[in-house]
């Protein structure tokens, strides 16, 4: 058997030539044909086995495969063979191995054995009448994580839903004090948001299927990358099941008026133990010249998005679950890892097929460490976003960091919380660097480090200041342009206790609390106005590159930046032809002249609803309150225009 190095040697740009595939992989099944199609160039012999199940052994049958010339094994039969499991034994370097369909569109158990699907057999009743919801004018996303979301038994879940995708189907009622209010579904179409962010829900190691139920990993560990992840659904041992629910939980989304995002893991496998190296031994991956494995992940491997049978595993992977699962958009973790010409191959690709911009892809333009990689190509970091399309976007760290300090110094405080000389990077964030606002996500808290009510809590130390410091925060970065994202919780305050990393934490710390909706109403309050206000704002909203008013009443200075907006070029009549905001960081009040006109107050304070009301700002001042933001619109013609979300 050849070793790492020679591996790497062997795969030379003859072997991309000679071996480059564009057509189908998997197990093709429908009518009453089946189709197996497996790329292994190298092995010399490849064997289809089937099995009854998932897991028990004995071999139903075999057949040996044929290949072409570009390494590609197949073999055909008459028959329609959903829900037979299988896998493949290869013969490479006189050396038998076992090995799953990397292709694999279902699974059993664990994911230990592929199953053939034929998605007409594994969709659930109504799946070929759901649409995803029209598209809005703004992107409001909302993470979320599949058993996060209805563990808590405050709320009515059906015990059998209770930490599956099923959950989303339920209404969801949660009752504290003897009160009922909304929660899971009904509390997620009342915030206003767009789209849910879900936290990897393909098939991925760390959590046994056949365990304890109160497993919790957030999943960035991916084994089968087609295939929906098993322990949350009702039944991981009957492969159609999972496929069924999944279907499900975005069905019951869709048609809560909430389109859904993946959030999947390219950059790296869980471990070397998988069909992508099993099959083709270590093609996909990037390696030093002694064969050592890179390590840009802090995984212990990088994929080779370069490779061309590596791209084609990517982009094919993305292409599959918008056609067969319906998915909205793609969350790319450590988008930095992955090169910029795959990305922009599968934006454009996504465009053609579905309308442009249709479907979202937005990542983390970082990595862990450095990756092994040919300088001709560029990966997808925040150096070389220029090269990016303007339809893939990029979480900010930059707005983040300026807002609420350092996401990896917990006690270092941003310019909500304490800190100091950060008005011109705040100016700077509200501007959107010169970029167009399609590429931002504008955030400040995510499943990463101490969410934002956790990290005020190092940061200062009077309870009634945080709470002001956090209605600011909010303000902040939904006002800054760009694809507007948050923690699902952090409008109701939510904590870890402390903790920055709860990967594998225990499920009670993770879940949601629902009951903290209700203790925390104004809050949640606060963020439904501000989510309202925003997508009444074209020139918060708008996708382009911002062009503020740069004013005599454009502030940054002594803790206090302000911004005045034109916001006429709105196709949808807007009763607010200007916009002027107002943050105000210090703990103390601050009197700021307004530009000419007839202004009213839309936002101030804890109060994000004065919209409805039109209140006149009165005069020529404002007094803006200590640590907290203020938003007002110059009216244009008040008596004819209706507002509308």
């Amino acid at each position: 058997m050849k070793t790492a190095a020679e591996w790497k040697k062997y795969y030379d740009a003859s072997f991309e030539a000679e071996y480059g595939y564009d057509g189908v992989l998997g197990a093709l099944c429908s009518g009453d044909r089946t189709d197996f199609y497996l790329w292994s160039p190298v092995a010399q012999e490849v064997v289809l086995r089937l099995y009854d199940d998932a897991y028990m052994d004995g071999i139903k049958i075999e057949y040996a495969m044929s290949r072409n010339a570009q390494g590609v094994w197949h073999y055909h039969v008459d028959k329609n063979f959903h829900g037979i499991y299988y896998d493949y034994l290869l013969t490479i370097d006189g050396r038998k191995v076992r090995s799953d369909d990397p292709y694999a569109f279902g699974c059993g158990v664990n994911g230990r054995r592929s199953m053939v699907v034929d998605h007409s057999k594994a969709s659930p009743k109504g799946w070929e009448d759901d649409v995803s919801p029209d598209q809005q004018k703004d992107n409001i996303i909302y993470e979320l994580h599949v058993k996060e979301f209805s563990w808590s038994t405050a709320v009515d879940f059906p015990a059998e839903h209770r930490g599956k995708y099923l959950a989303f189907t339920d209404t969801g009622v949660c009752v504290n004090q003897d009160k009922a209010y909304p929660a899971g579904l009904d509390y997620l179409k009342s915030l206003g948001i767009t789209h849910v962010q879900i936290m990897p829900m393909a098939d991925f190691d760390s959590v046994d299927e056949t365990g304890d139920k109160t497993q919790f990993n957030w999943g960035y560990d991916p084994v089968n990358y087609f295939v929906p992840e098993g322990s949350y659904s009702s039944d991981p041992y009957n492969g159609t099941v999972r496929i069924q629910e999944a279907k499900e939980m975005i069905m019951a989304l869709h048609s809560a008026g909430i389109r859904v995002i993946m959030d999947v893991v390219f950059n790296h496998t869980w471990s070397f133990d998988n069909s992508l190296q099993h099959t083709v031994p270590w093609y996909y991956y990037r390696q030093f010249e002694d064969g050592r494995p890179s390590n840009g992940s802090g995984c212990g491997n990088d994929i080779a998005s370069e490779k061309k049978m590596c791209a084609k595993f990517i982009k094919d992977c993305m292409l599959y679950w918008v056609k067969e699962y319906h998915v909205d958009g793609f969350r790319l973790d450590l988008m930095g890892l992955l090169d910029v010409e795959l990305l922009n191959d599968v934006r454009m690709t996504l465009d053609e097929i579905y309308g442009k911009g249709e479907i979202l892809i937005y990542g983390e333009p970082w990595a862990a460490a450095q990756t092994v990689i040919n300088c001709r190509h560029l990966l997808a970091t925040k150096n070389n976003l220029s090269k990016l399309d303007p339809g893939i976007g990029f979480f900010s760290d930059d707005i983040r960091d300026t807002i609420k300090g350092s996401a990896w110094h917990p006690r270092e405080a941003g310019f909500v919380n304490g800190g100091r000389g950060l008005e011109k990077s705040v100016k700077r964030c509200l501007e959107g660097f010169g970029m167009p606002a399609s590429q931002i996500v504008t955030y400040i808290s995510c499943h990463d480090n101490q969410t934002l009510w956790d990290k005020l809590i190092e940061t200062t130390e009077y309870v009634e200041l945080r709470r002001k410091e956090d209605l600011l925060a909010a303000v902040l970065y939904m006002c800054c342009p760009g694809n507007a994202f948050f923690l699902s919780g952090e409008e109701f305050l939510r904590t870890k206790d402390g903790y920055s990393n709860t990967y594998n934490a225990p499920i009670y710390l993770n879940r949601l609390n629902w009951k903290m909706t209700e203790v925390e109403a104004d809050v949640v309050d606060f963020y439904r106005g501000l989510i309202q206000l925003r997508k009444m704002l074209w020139c918060l909203y708008d996708k382009g590159i911002r062009h503020p008013i740069h004013d005599e009443y454009s502030l940054a200075e002594n803790g206090v930046v302000s911004m005045h907006l034109d916001n006429r070029a709105s196709l949808e009549p807007c009763r607010w032809k200007e916009v002027y905001m107002v943050f105000n960081s210090r703990q103390s009040d601050i009197t700021v002249s307004l530009p000419e006109g007839e202004w009213e107050l839309l936002l101030a304070g804890a109060e994000s609803f004065l919209w409805k009301e039109h209140p006149k700002a009165g005069g020529s001042e404002v007094e803006v309150a200590p640590v907290s933001a203020m938003i007002l619109g110059l009216c244009s013609n008040p008596d004819n225009v209706t507002l509308s979300v």
